[in-house]
């Protein structure tokens, strides 16, 4: 070839060539493109092919691999010219390259990069000049229709096809902007014959033009449904327009006064409720949503339509059944028992509930919530508890004045309306608990809500009408009766629960508490045996209460302790059943609390056994007096109240002058020495009289030097002139006498009726002494 004539750069392709694998897709020939590379081996080959004739092959790799093999890349690519080179700030690079031909590489002179390969160049093929003309029409064509109202096709692309000469090199430009699959793409890389190219890319246009039809068709629907929601978006607010014209509801707040008035015209409403509550939804329907009162009337709206103003009343129960729930989940309680039959016995034959409500009074533990929750389910009826304890706002249960921000109902008209029932059950706790501040007496409130003349048209003050509470069953609750207000305790029907004894926990540990505990912690009922050595063990050592509150405590504990031995035990030793007996109690529960030495006992001239009766239960205390020689003086300790203390004085003085002259005891014992009276358990305050005879048979065992009758206790008013007087609790005392293994009491002949009332269980054992005068107390304890 002459000198001086240009030589085509096709015939100056190297038969050895650089490879870079390509992860994305393939590139054709003919194309001018940005290509940036991020790996060293890639840069190193750049480098290498930049030192030398600028040229490197670009292969596809079979599977996107971070260190591809040449076993890795497809035999056919691209041979491209480095046309310029940009080194990039984070030390990638990018490379524009001109692509030149398809070759094949013939065989790979290194495994691994850089690799260097020997390839062939691939020539294209055609036959029919006729046929490939056709075919370049047709894929300019149908890619004109892809092109027109696609955005991603610019206009230098369609010139460009338009421009291209070569119909192989027209299929190779409209393969690569087209977006179809990486393997299509090396597949038709791969033809060297035109034709069948040029089929294939018009078989791809296709497919395209298929999606592109399925695109336009979601892309219609969607401008449909955003139009179809514009359209309703302007048709609502017309419609809402025309409304305000007619002087109509005009938007959601309508839908709220439809159903208020549904609702509350459905009530049927007359008098005073029905004017109300008519100029409340007029008011209502003129409201401007956007105001601050709109949602205080809808509230209050919401509240009276919700309200059970005509629920029925008066379902029929049966009394057999109602007697087998309160025996099945409750043990002993007699009396208590008895009692509440005989009272639903009353609202069967009279199918009236006014004026039902109950004081259950005693301890803690001993079962009065779960008395009043099986009283509604005996009755069939909704139950709703609320406590007072503590409370010191009228508004809690009167509720507050709409003229307040977040004003709310009173604890009567939202219990209500949550049971939706005109006659539930209503459980109110720890009546005796409450207080009273500069925000109102709520015990004071509460006397409208339970009188029966009264509550027949109970006004909460947030409700502001009268609503019928007299068909609600009430139930309250107290641990003592002192602290509740006399003219509130004289509405109710006061029914005393008093504590339990050994044997009677023993049997509610057996039937309800063992099983109850095991379930919680997840054990089964045959993994744990109790035996009643160790169960009457913790009522003596443990839980010596009057509930039984305390006695579950120390059975959760055992139960945590037997899970945590199941979970951690060996495999094949997790299905062990554990026995709980009296020598084992230490490793569960530590050291007993009380031991049987702790009995209150009268060991020494001066010390006595007393019964107290306290919120908690039925009490002993050891009451103890002393002589210091010096100054005559009467001294008291041990945190009395100004009744005990007027009692103590009253004991003194009766020992002084009685005792000293009945048995000769000089003056001088008196003048002489400092009389110190003492109850234990200091910290705790003590009041009321009935230690009066306690108190005097222990100066009287101190001036005499005599030891009071083991296991005896007494309780009785003591009057100046050696009366003994009634007192109250005695069932309550008794309990506690024998829980402490009290063998004999004295008690006030005025009292001896009251022994009828308490079961023969707790009787059993103990010899009682009723007396008139303290001559006849001194007579039995110091004999």
């Amino acid at each position: 070839m002459p000198d001086n004539e240009i030589i085509p750069i096709d015939m100056l392709l190297p038969n050895k060539i650089p490879i870079i694998p390509l992860n994305g897709k393939p590139i054709f020939p003919g194309i001018f493109t940005p290509l940036m590379l991020g790996s060293q081996d890639d840069i190193q080959t750049i480098d290498d092919a930049m030192q030398t004739d600028g040229m490197v092959g670009l292969v596809l790799v079979r599977d996107d691999t971070d260190k591809p093999k040449a076993s890795d890349l497809h035999e056919v690519g691209t041979v491209a010219k480095i046309v310029k080179r940009i080194n990039l700030p984070d030390g990638s690079v990018n490379i524009f390259i001109s692509t030149l031909k398809r070759f094949k590489i013939k065989k790979a002179l290194s495994k691994e990069q850089p690799i260097m390969a020997a390839v062939e160049y691939l020539e294209d093929q055609g036959e029919g000049p006729d046929e490939i003309k056709a075919l370049t029409r047709a894929l300019l064509s149908e890619m004109k229709q892809i092109s027109e109202n696609n955005p991603l096709f610019s206009e230098e692309m369609r010139l460009n096809m338009i421009n291209i000469d070569h119909p192989g090199k027209i299929a190779d430009f409209i393969a690569s902007i087209l977006n179809i699959d990486k393997v299509e793409q090396q597949k038709i890389l791969e033809l060297s014959d035109i034709k069948e190219r040029m089929e294939r890319v018009l078989m791809s246009i296709k497919r395209e033009q298929e999606l592109l039809k399925i695109q336009k068709r979601i892309q219609s629907e969607i401008n449909e449904k955003v139009e179809k929601s514009q359209r309703d978006y302007f048709l609502r607010e017309e419609l809402k327009a025309i409304k305000q014209e007619l002087g109509m509801p005009a938007d959601a707040k309508g839908t709220d006064f439809q159903r208020f008035k549904e609702r509350l015209d459905a009530f049927g409403f007359s008098g005073e409720v029905k004017e109300l509550v008519d100029q409340e939804l007029e008011k209502f329907s003129l409201m401007d949503p956007n105001s601050s009162e709109f949602i205080v009337t809808r509230n209050w709206l919401d509240l009276v339509s919700n309200l059970p103003w005509k629920a029925e009343t008066g379902k029929d129960f049966d009394i057999h059944a109602a007697r087998d729930i309160l025996e099945g989940d409750h043990y002993g309680l007699k009396d208590v028992k008895d009692r509440i039959i005989e009272y639903l016995a009353v609202r069967k034959l009279k199918r009236d509930a006014k004026g039902s409500i109950l004081c259950l009074v005693g301890p803690p533990g001993v079962g009065k919530t779960s008395v009043g929750r099986s009283i509604a389910r005996a009755l069939g009826k909704e139950f709703f508890r609320f406590s007072v304890g503590g409370m010191r706002d009228e508004a809690e249960i009167k509720g507050h004045r709409r003229t307040y921000v977040g004003a709310l109902p009173g604890k009567i008209i939202q219990g209500l309306k949550i049971t939706k029932s005109r006659d539930p059950v209503f459980m109110i706790d720890e009546i005796d608990k409450m207080g009273s501040s500069y925000q109102g007496d709520p015990s004071s409130a509460l006397l409208e809500v339970l009188d029966p003349e009264q509550n027949v048209a109970f006004r909460d003050h947030y409700l502001d009408l009268p609503f019928d509470v007299s068909n609600v069953f009430f139930i309250v609750t107290a641990n003592t009766l002192d602290t509740i207000p006399g003219p509130l305790r004289d509405r109710m029907e006061i029914i005393q629960l008093s504590g339990y004894v050994d044997s009677e926990k023993l049997e509610i540990a057996k039937r309800y508490l063992i099983p109850k505990s095991l379930e919680k912690n997840g054990l089964k009922k045959a993994r744990v045996k109790y035996t009643r050595d160790a169960l009457t063990a913790i009522a003596e050592g443990y839980a010596r209460e009057a509930g039984v509150r305390n006695f579950e405590k120390y059975l959760d504990r055992i139960h945590r302790k037997i899970a945590l031995a199941v979970v951690t035990a060996p495999e094949g030793e997790d299905t062990k059943r554990f026995e709980v007996d009296k020598p084992s109690l230490e490793k569960y529960l530590g050291k007993p609390r009380f031991d049987a030495d702790e009995v209150k006992r009268a060991t020494l001239p001066g010390m006595t056994v007393g019964l107290a009766w306290t919120s908690m239960g039925g009490d002993t205390l050891i009451i103890e007096a002393v002589a210091n020689p010096g100054k005559e003086g009467f001294k008291l300790t041990g945190q009395m109240g100004s009744v005990m203390q007027e009692s103590a004085g009253i004991a003194y003085t009766w020992v002084r002058h009685h005792v000293a002259d009945a048995h000769g005891i000089d003056a001088k014992f008196f003048e002489e020495r400092q009389i110190h009276l003492h109850i234990p358990e200091g910290a705790t305050p003590k009041d009321g009289p009935s230690a009066g005879i306690t108190m005097a048979t222990s100066l009287a065992s101190l001036v005499l030097g005599k030891r009071v009758k083991d296991r005896l206790a007494m309780t009785g008013e003591l009057s100046l002139t050696g009366q003994v007087l009634p007192i109250g609790g005695l069932r309550e005392k008794t309990v506690a006498a024998k829980r402490n293994k009290i063998r004999e009491i004295i008690i006030p002949r005025a009292n001896e009726k009251d022994l009828s009332d308490i079961p023969e269980h707790v009787k059993k054992g103990i010899v009682f002494h009723p007396v008139d005068r303290m001559e006849e107390v001194l007579e039995i304890a110091l004999s």
